[in-house]
């Protein structure tokens, strides 16, 4: 009598914000934010996943990107959230799927200060943050709020002084703004995403810009943000066809959890918890919680299309016209 097969076991390895955890408790069974298992059938995948296990690793978007970024320093991840950005340095060794990514359409990342009249310099506009002397705080170098801000900013002004962009975890740069300093330096303004894009006025902080509304305005388009990448070389490994199986499992557990909306979102409570536990703030509701969910978990989500390929393709043909992305032929979907 022979044995079935162990198992494959496969990392996906997703932001701890709440619309990535939203996508994927399908296929590797529900979580902590500490990625233990939930105790009993929650923590079993809720679909079939065949001759493969999927292991979720919640971690932060900018670790994310230096870990696809810089392969040699530690194993790479089979699948991974990426910004659209840095997708554009990691393109030979990793492919977009049409599912998981989240899309802004009008909205997007914010940079946000405190209002005029409190300490340090007022910041009304968007010329207010050109200035070297203004210190930004960013998610990381590699995200895509990031290459927007160099956009919107011009290349002479983030080449002029590129030290007072301070990158720390997404979760810190709320109170960092709200205290006006960071580590012993003053931070002026902050570039937030996730949820702090709903949450910053509850620090008493205005908006600058929200640079997916700058975008719409400027190409009509839907702003790219996240996506999810895959190993190009997962054929190899594991036998032809396997990049078209795993994708084939991530597209439907991103739409079991869509079509299961109320669960999902419920589910995603104790990461958004765990990201006010780490930056401050008020603790979430679930109002706001599935309002996030619904603006970055679309149908643009369960399958991007040729509307979301073009978007990707303008942004990173954009970006490298501004200098702050390098060229790509093109974009390749899976």
């Amino acid at each position: 009598m022979s044995l079935a097969p162990a198992p494959i076991e496969l990392t996906l390895a997703h932001s701890p914000d709440p619309d990535d955890a939203f996508m994927w408790w399908p296929i590797t069974g529900k979580i902590n934010p500490d990625a233990s298992p939930l105790d009993g059938p929650q923590g079993r995948p809720a679909i079939n996943t065949g001759r493969w296990r999927f292991h979720a690793v919640p971690a932060d978007i900018e670790v994310l990107n230096r870990r696809a970024a810089s392969p040699a320093e530690k194993p790479e991840y089979d699948i991974t959230a990426l910004s659209v950005r840095c997708w554009a340095d990691v393109r030979d060794r990793y492919a977009i799927t049409t599912c998981g990514a989240s899309f802004g359409d009008g909205f997007g990342p914010k940079v946000v200060a405190k209002p005029p009249g409190a300490s340090g310099p007022a910041i009304r506009c968007e010329g207010c943050l050109r200035p070297a002397s203004i210190n930004i705080a960013i998610p990381g170098k590699r995200t895509t709020a990031f290459l927007m801000l160099s956009m919107i900013l011009g290349r002479e002004s983030v080449a002029a002084a590129p030290d007072r962009f301070v990158e720390m975890a997404f979760d810190q740069i709320i109170g960092a703004v709200a205290r006006g300093e960071y580590q012993g330096r003053p931070i002026h303004a902050g570039l937030v995403i996730h949820e702090g894009q709903l949450t910053f006025g509850d620090a008493g902080l205005r908006l600058v810009i929200d640079v997916g509304e700058w975008w719409k305005e400027e190409t009509g388009l839907l702003l790219p943000l996240g996506v999810n990448a895959v190993r190009r070389d997962l054929d190899d490994r594991f036998g032809p066809g396997s990049v078209r199986e795993v994708c084939d499992l991530l597209r439907a557990s991103v739409a079991y959890a869509m079509d299961r909306r109320e669960e999902s979102t419920r589910y995603t409570l104790p990461f958004a918890m765990a990201n006010v536990a780490r930056g401050g703030g008020l603790p979430p509701t679930m109002e706001r919680l599935d309002r996030y969910c619904r603006m970055y978990v679309s149908e643009e989500t369960r399958d991007m299309g040729e509307r979301g390929r073009q978007a990707i393709e303008r942004l990173l043909s954009e970006g490298a016209k501004a200098g702050a992305c390098p060229a790509i032929p093109g974009v390749d979907l899976v």
